[in-house]
């Protein structure tokens, strides 16, 4: 989905773009040629272990769900900007980084650790207001906390 839509965008300016997840496979050749590749974090770790060509062609990586930092897979994500930013350190080449996020309540924190300007876009943004329902539960019984909850 995300591939479609980028190539959608991207199509009048001339630029190919290609999805390299578990699920697809690229040929050197054809992954040299693209100018957007869609893939996952794993799958990206992997590519920039080995370096080469590929790795060493980014001028740009978007994290989308950067929230995921606090979670399983946040590790990874770890590696691959620790990695981009040595990379950028050694090879004196610039790359940007841009961290998307809906659900991010420490977005200084990790602007920060991205080595970031922080923009932050607030619910007045949102194609589709968001709606917010608080909910006191008083019982100290846990089924019945648990029974409220899902009324």
């Amino acid at each position: 989905e995300v591939t479609s839509k980028f190539s959608q965008k991207l199509k009048p300016l001339g630029l190919t773009v290609r999805e390299f997840t578990g699920d697809t496979q690229l040929s050197k050749a054809e992954a040299e040629r693209t100018d957007c590749l869609v893939t996952t974090p794993e799958k990206w770790d992997v590519v920039t272990r080995k370096g080469g060509v590929l790795a060493d062609s980014v001028g740009l990586l978007i994290i989308d769900e950067v929230h995921l930092l606090a979670e399983e897979r946040g590790s990874v994500i770890e590696s691959l900007v620790a990695r981009l930013h040595r990379h950028v350190e050694t090879k004196q080449e610039l790359c940007r980084i841009v961290g998307l996020s809906a659900t991010l309540p420490s977005y200084e924190d990790v602007a920060k650790f991205l080595k970031a300007r922080c923009f932050f876009f607030g619910p007045e943004y949102r194609p589709v207001p968001l709606e917010q329902t608080f909910v006191g539960v008083t019982e100290t019984s846990r089924v019945m906390q648990d029974k409220r909850m899902k009324m």
